[in-house]
């Protein structure tokens, strides 16, 4: 009972945002107009059981007109019935959507948002493969609930509906055994009752397994298929190094995984089926058991014994409702989950970029630099990486920043762009000042070339003119024509092309501070030295701050930083500082 309380909050703490959300109205009419037709239709399904009663009646005495116009009246009902089932569909699917493109949207924002996805990495990823939670769990989570939901009411209604239908035909065709009347008010309605909870006891004895087994079996598909996807993405690297057999061998040992649970879910499904179909073959003959004495002792005719078996068999599947959709609940529960830890990291997320023992980046008070005041930078685990105080990135100065691997520059650069938390101290950004960071690869989105070479900005907001022209001065003049062409462009070019695609982003965009983080390493040194004469030629009122191991670097920046041991950290010293001491 505990479990289930839990999971319904936890749906509601899901669900509930988006009926009080900007489009509540619209989720709101939709919901409401399904329920009405469910309750609708449930009314029909009485107006039927009733038609049972008078129609076998009709064709126990022989009653042509009677038999004649009950079919017409089955016709209007039926037109009825499919008319509602047809619409219930429509506006079922249509809320679906507007609910699942809600969340959609919602969980995009959160995850997105300044740089959370980042830190939900950061934090261990404890919402696993965040791809399929947003494509996939919110659209069974949507699709499960309002089938779920629906058909418990339904149950609910139809249960309401028929017991008491079925209590007067207990007394109308009272329990006769052994020849005798036994005074027994109701026992169809018990009948039915002890019957599905015998039902709903040992389907939830059987099927509980599947619960965890479906979670698994979610975690184990986007494990494999996340893996697929970076073996095509990495496809030159793995062709390069002959690794076809250890990406299989890799490969194949995911999917074991998903094969051995899956294999486990068959068994106990199987076991499960075998259950639920013996229930529901016996609950077909159940009733007329109960209702065959006292029909063949003449207490009714065979039109009440036939609404009698209508209208137990509307309680008992009304009660079995737990039993007939206990593996959408089983798998339902496991998506409640997975939706519930995913909100979870996404609120971790934000919650570490609000505590006060990180690194906090904020407005400078006033001038163009940018200041490292009482600065640690440590690794998530507390240990120190590197310190600065008193530091400051001065406007319009190029400054080149070396020291060994794994002295930490690079995390340097994450915690100055504001997207590396740990560690304590601040980091003072004259306000409304423009950054670009550059890392040795840069993110290429699949689209065009021209959505490429501006990214993060619109490619409407560039004239192709000076993009064509911005690669020309790059050096890649080839591509110029190929401007409006759509490509997995990571793909299409090598490391050293991709890299002047990045220089060229930053001469479109133009950044007050400009970041290259060994973003033309791979480029030979002629080719770095023009595209270093190049941003010095094109973005003169831009400050330039690279990380870099060659020496040839020197001659293009006017402030040489090293980072130096000191102690368990390193700090960062001027060259002739660092010389000095």
């Amino acid at each position: 009972m505990k479990n289930i309380r839990s999971t319904l909050a936890t749906v509601w703490r899901i669900a509930s945002p988006y009926f009080n959300s900007d489009d509540k109205w619209a989720g709101r009419g939709l919901l409401a107009a399904v329920v009405i037709i469910e309750l609708a239709s449930v009314f029909l399904t009485v107006l039927f059981n009733r038609w049972n009663n008078v129609f076998y009646n009709a064709l126990q005495e022989r009653d042509q007109a009677v038999f004649t116009y009950q079919i017409g009246y089955f016709c209007v009902l039926a037109a009825f019935w499919i008319g509602l089932k047809v619409y219930q569909l429509y506006l079922n699917q249509w809320l679906q959507i507007r609910w699942r493109r809600w969340m959609t949207t919602r969980y995009l924002g959160g995850w997105l948002h300044d740089a959370n996805h980042y830190r939900m990495q950061l934090l261990g990823d404890a919402a696993d493969n965040p791809d399929q939670r947003i494509a996939d769990d919110t659209q069974r989570f949507v699709e499960q609930t309002l089938t779920l939901g629906i058909g418990l009411l339904s149950s609910v209604v139809t249960l309401a509906s028929f017991v008491v239908i079925l209590w007067g035909l207990s007394n109308q065709a009272p329990l006769h055994l052994f020849g005798n009347d036994i005074a027994f008010p109701g026992y169809l309605v018990w009948g039915a009752l002890i019957y599905a909870i015998l039902g709903t006891v040992l389907t939830h004895v059987i099927g509980r397994p599947l619960v965890d087994l479906n979670f698994r079996q979610q975690r184990f598909e986007a494990d494999f298929r996340f893996n697929l996807v970076r073996t095509r993405e990495n496809a030159e690297q793995i062709a390069l190094l002959r690794g076809e057999p250890a990406e299989r061998t890799r490969l194949l040992d995911r999917f074991g995984f998903v094969v051995g649970n899956w294999l486990d879910i068959m068994q106990r499904t199987k076991k499960l089926t075998a259950f639920t179909a013996t229930y529901s073959q016996a609950a077909v003959i159940f009733p007329y058991v109960l209702i065959a004495p006292a029909y063949f002792a003449n207490k009714i005719q065979l039109g009440g014994m036939m609404q009698t078996a209508s209208a137990f068999s509307s309680v008992q599947e009304s009660l079995s409702f737990f039993i007939t959709a206990y593996r959408t609940l089983a798998e339902w529960q496991s998506v409640v989950a997975r939706l519930d830890g995913f909100e979870n990291s996404i609120r971790g997320g934000d919650a570490l970029a609000q505590r006060q023992d990180i690194i906090h980046v904020r407005p400078a008070g006033g001038g163009d630099t940018i200041d490292l005041d009482d600065l640690l930078v440590t690794l998530p685990d507390g240990k120190p990486l590197l310190a600065a105080d008193g530091f400051s990135l001065r406007d319009n100065e190029r400054t080149l920043v070396t020291g060994p691997s794994g002295a930490g520059k690079s995390t340097l650069f994450r915690a100055v762009a504001g997207i590396w938390p740990f560690g304590r101290g601040a980091v003072e950004i004259p306000a409304n000042a423009s950054l670009m960071m550059l890392p040795q690869r840069p993110y290429l989105p699949i689209g065009s070339l021209h959505d490429a070479a501006v990214y993060p900005g619109q490619a409407a907001s560039y004239d192709a003119g000076r993009v064509r022209e911005t690669l020309a001065a790059v050096g890649l003049p080839q591509l110029a024509a190929r401007l409006e062409e759509q490509a997995h462009w990571n793909r299409m070019l090598s490391l050293g092309e991709q890299q002047r695609l990045g220089i060229a982003r930053a001469l479109l965009h133009a950044p007050q501070f400009l970041f290259l983080d060994e973003a033309t390493a791979s480029l030979d040194e002629p080719s770095e030295a023009a595209l270093y004469r190049l941003i010095a030629e094109k973005l003169p009122d831009t400050t330039v701050v690279s990380i870099g191991h060659r020496a040839t670097l020197d001659a293009f920046h006017q402030r040489n930083v090293s980072l130096v041991r000191d102690g368990d950290r390193f700090t960062l010293r001027d060259k002739v500082e660092a010389a000095a001491s």
